[in-house]
């Protein structure tokens, strides 16, 4: 069987629109989630990246990064997805590099092309242009991190600037990138240390990471090296209602993506909530969640594993604004105690 990692996330701050917390609880209670997972033994904490959004999606990973280092001693701390092409590369490289200093080397830096309309208008980016930008922020990574001055990629250019400190690892954090059609995989599979899918079926999750490694072997790569990894949402809960005590609330993270997509921020500040899901709505999300007793989920979540067929870096999205913070530290606890002890986990 193949061997499991687990993660906790995704971590992103929102505001729910029944939450009335100020944002500073928001982000006590991420730290204080992310210490939680640490000391349960997850493998790994990820925190997730947009901007302009009415309900404080956290802009900002790396200060948020660096602040759950100070805070765990043994996970890694991991960016689900930090968005490429709105960033300056040796501005990442250096930021990354004092994360990783700070934590004792437990930086994951995952990356992601972004798609948001608003947020490339507004830092100035062409959509034409973020393949290239996601392209020359792994360039720049690599060459800051290596000691030697870097000059950047192709369009993104540097005059030999060295990247100082340097990562608290020789190479620096391993470099992951969030992809889901088959042109973006397999650029993953060529580019990048590890790969990870988002809410995919174990079935399409296979098929991707078949995509991932057949690339990194055309690009003359060792596909073995090539680190694979899921985003998976979960809600583990005794008892036979799970699913409808966690739905308002997956229904808000999934609603939330598709507002983001159709409404500028800037222009229209109302705070929307998401419409009543009818019977297909809901057995839509049904399907997109693994809710229900410990034993379920890990049977789910070990689906994973399987399917692809190598070592997996899944990541249980268990982070839910809105859910009221005893619940959800409940719903952790769970997964520490009751679900990671049933995967069969990697050394």
């Amino acid at each position: 069987m193949s061997t499991s990692k687990l993660g906790f996330g995704l971590i992103t701050c929102q505001r729910h629109p029944d939450d009335r917390r100020p944002d500073t609880e928001r982000y006590r209670q991420a730290l204080e989630l992310a210490a939680m997972a640490d000391r349960l033994g997850f493998d790994s904490v990820w925190v997730s990246e947009h901007h302009f959004v009415d309900d404080g999606y956290c802009p900002s990973l790396l200060p948020l990064a660096a602040a759950i280092a100070v805070r765990t001693e043994r996970c890694a701390i991991a960016t689900g997805l930090l968005l490429a092409p709105l960033h300056e590369p040796v501005r990442i490289a250096e930021d990354a590099a004092v994360v990783d200093c700070l934590s004792g080397g437990r930086l994951l830096l995952g990356l992601g092309l972004g798609w948001r309309a608003e947020e490339l208008r507004a830092l100035r980016v062409s959509p034409a242009d973020r393949v290239g930008r996601l392209r020359d922020m792994v360039a720049t990574l690599r060459q800051g991190w290596s000691g030697q001055p870097t000059t950047g990629g192709e369009a993104v250019r540097y005059p030999h600037v060295l990247v100082t400190p340097g990562p608290a690892r020789p190479g620096g954090p391993p470099i992951w990138i969030g992809a889901m059609g088959e042109s973006a995989v397999r650029r993953a599979g060529q580019l990048a240390d590890g790969f990870l899918a988002t809410e995919a079926s174990p079935a399409a999750f296979a098929e991707q990471v078949g995509w991932a490694l057949e690339a990194r072997a055309r690009a003359g790569g060792d596909p073995t090296t090539l680190a694979v990894g899921a985003v998976v949402s979960v809600f583990p809960f005794e008892g036979h209602d799970a699913f409808q005590r966690i739905l308002p609330f997956h229904q808000y993270v999934d609603w939330k993506y598709q507002d983001m997509e159709g409404r500028a921020y800037g222009t229209d500040r109302r705070r929307l909530a998401p419409p009543r899901p009818d019977a297909a709505e809901t057995e839509r999300l049904r399907a997109t969640i693994l809710a229900g007793p410990p034993d379920q989920v890990a049977e789910g979540l070990a689906a994973y594993a399987a399917a692809a067929g190598c070592p997996v870096h899944l990541v249980a999205r268990a982070y839910w604004p809105g859910l009221d913070p005893g619940v959800q530290a409940e719903t952790l606890a769970l997964l520490g105690e009751r679900v990671l002890p049933l995967l069969d986990r990697a050394g």
